[in-house]
């Protein structure tokens, strides 16, 4: 094991059909307004954590929830996870402002999400 510990899942990301429908739903859900709010993404923060919604799964071709786990060092993680037996899925790569993001699958096929915000 490495000292690449995690900060824990921050950020679910959700596929939707309807993006309109979803949102008013995660709006009441959550209490607050979304603080990202565009066609290709609706994103809020509420408890402390991010919960996006991904209409039609978006590039990624989502089908499920993905669950983030925040890192500090996503290469490491991603070497540890992998060596453990995890298969990459999309590498890591910058999603705007320095934030990098990164997919692998458990052995069950699993779609597991690693994020680090820039340091």
């Amino acid at each position: 094991m490495s000292d690449s510990s995690t900060e824990g899942i921050k950020t679910v990301l959700h596929p939707v059909s309807d993006l309109a429908a979803a949102k008013a739903v995660y709006t009441a859900l959550l209490g607050v307004q979304p603080q990202a709010d565009g066609p290709y993404y609706v994103g809020f923060d509420a408890a402390g954590q991010h919960i996006g919604l991904v209409p039609g799964g978006g590039p990624q071709a989502m089908t499920s929830p993905v669950a983030y786990w925040h890192v500090s060092d996503i290469g490491a993680k991603l070497a540890e996870v992998t060596a453990a037996g995890a298969t990459l899925k999309e590498a890591a790569h910058d999603v705007g402002g320095g934030r990098l993001v990164a997919t692998v699958t458990d052995p069950d096929g699993n779609v597991l999400g690693l994020l680090q915000d820039p340091q």
